[in-house]
């Protein structure tokens, strides 16, 4: 790398974020120059400081860190970014590159790996920790990835897919029957259909189906 490269760490909890500061400014070749606590300071600081690199938590308060990544992509062309999360779900994986990322590395990582993580990221390549396929990712990336058959996601009624929506927004089925009018146990069976018919059992896997789909406004 030439130069100092420029830090920004997006990470909620406190102690994490001056713990990654510390072992990062260890390297003299890194300087951490902003830290963001959530989602939506996330994307004001990219876009005013333009790091280098952004250090991206996903479970991040007021704005989802896939949000943010979205966000940052749209406005920072300058700034790459690292997700550094605890899940390993590949719906997360897949959602995190879609949206912007260019690489993904496990908070249980070895500082060793971090630092490679960040270096290769830096050097224009992508990373992804070891952990987890370099399949999943090089299908998606390179468009190979197998798609979810057009029957299964054609077949979801206008009705799901509202569902859909509202669960990948947040929403519990309670709230959901509240703002469509219908009864928790009619949500209850929505919901069950669309899980069914696209083969995905949470709503974790949902809310990256319904980011994938463009379904959730971001």
């Amino acid at each position: 790398m030439d130069g100092k490269k420029t830090i920004l760490i997006v990470e909620d909890h406190t102690i994490v974020r001056e713990g990654l500061k510390a072992l990062l400014e260890m390297d003299p070749d890194l300087e951490v120059t902003g830290e963001a606590e959530d989602g939506h300071q996330a994307v004001k600081l990219a876009i005013k400081l333009e790091p280098d690199l952004i250090l991206m938590d996903l479970a991040m308060p007021r704005m989802h860190g896939l949000q943010a990544v979205r966000e940052i992509s749209k406005r920072s062309q300058h700034s790459r970014i690292l997700v550094l999360t605890v899940h390993k779900d590949e719906e997360y994986i897949l959602a995190s590159f879609k949206a912007g990322a260019q690489g993904y590395v496990l908070k249980d990582a070895t500082h060793a790996e971090l630092k490679m993580a960040i270096k290769t990221v830096l050097s224009g390549k992508r990373y992804v920790t070891p952990d987890i396929s370099d399949l999943i990712i090089d299908g998606f990336v390179e468009g190979r990835r197998q798609e979810l058959p057009s029957s299964a996601w054609e077949s979801l009624t206008p009705r799901e897919q509202e569902i859909l929506k509202l669960v990948a927004e947040g929403n519990r089925n309670r709230q959901i029957a509240n703002l469509l009018c219908i009864s928790p146990k009619t949500v209850e069976r929505h919901r069950a259909n669309l899980m069914k018919k696209l083969n995905i059992h949470n709503a974790t896997a949902l809310t990256a189906m319904a980011i994938d789909k463009g379904l959730v406004s971001i």
